[in-house]
């Protein structure tokens, strides 16, 4: 479980790509201070085990469904990502409740300047998720939704989260991972099996549950 509060920009050192699985090496002092192998790092939102590490580098592999849900697969050496260690059961809660499982690809169809705030319009094949002055999670980077329609959503970044993070590179026709708010999504599926009757007790599957 991760908080959607980038700890660093960390780079990317090798892909080595086999059909639609990769292993990648990237660069990040931050998250590998007190790393172990097994542990989960978020990049670019994307929950990745960590499989070797060292004082400044740590490896991941990514499997097909990740390759083919997430826009890792347009990674390429010098990449620059966002990283985030997995939430300490006692640590500060500054974002919101992010899995790093990528629900969507989205694209930033516009990109505009207001005063210090840098505002991005980005395009989701589903938007029945979000709602407006929600939460979602955008490369891993936990923001407020300021505007959504049928065929996307509006999101504004402070001058820190701009500099913080890789979003503030981002230009229009860039992809990134999107994850909704996990409330959303369990609330639509409790409403989805709420009507649905329960399943009738019998003998029969006592004896098939080991009664």
């Amino acid at each position: 479980m991760f908080t959607g509060i980038v700890e660093e920009k960390g780079k990317i050192e090798s892909i080595h790509q086999t059909n639609q699985a990769l292993q990648i090496k990237i660069n990040g002092k931050k998250v590998t201070e007190d790393v172990a192998i097994g542990d989960s790092i978020s990049v670019n939102g994307v929950c990745l085990t960590v499989t070797n590490f060292d004082a400044n580098w740590f490896t991941v592999d990514v499997i097909p469904e990740t390759f083919r849900s997430s826009s890792l697969a347009k990674l390429t050496a010098q990449s620059s990502v966002n990283l985030e260690r997995a939430m300490h059961a006692n640590g500060r809660f500054g974002g919101h409740f992010v899995s790093g499982h990528v629900d969507a690809v989205g694209t930033i169809e516009r990109t505009w300047q207001e005063d210090n705030a840098k505002y991005y319009y980005i395009t989701v094949s589903d938007t029945r998720y979000i709602s407006l002055k929600g939460s979602i999670s955008v490369d891993g980077t936990s923001l407020t939704v300021f505007g959504v329609d049928d065929k996307g959503f509006t999101i504004s970044l402070i001058p820190e989260t701009q500099k913080a993070t890789t979003l503030g590179a981002k230009r229009q026709g860039d992809i990134v991972n999107v994850e909704f708010d996990m409330l959303a999504k369990y609330m639509e599926r409790l409403l989805q099996t709420r009507d649905q009757p329960a399943e009738e007790l019998t003998e029969e599957k006592l004896k098939q549950y080991g009664f």
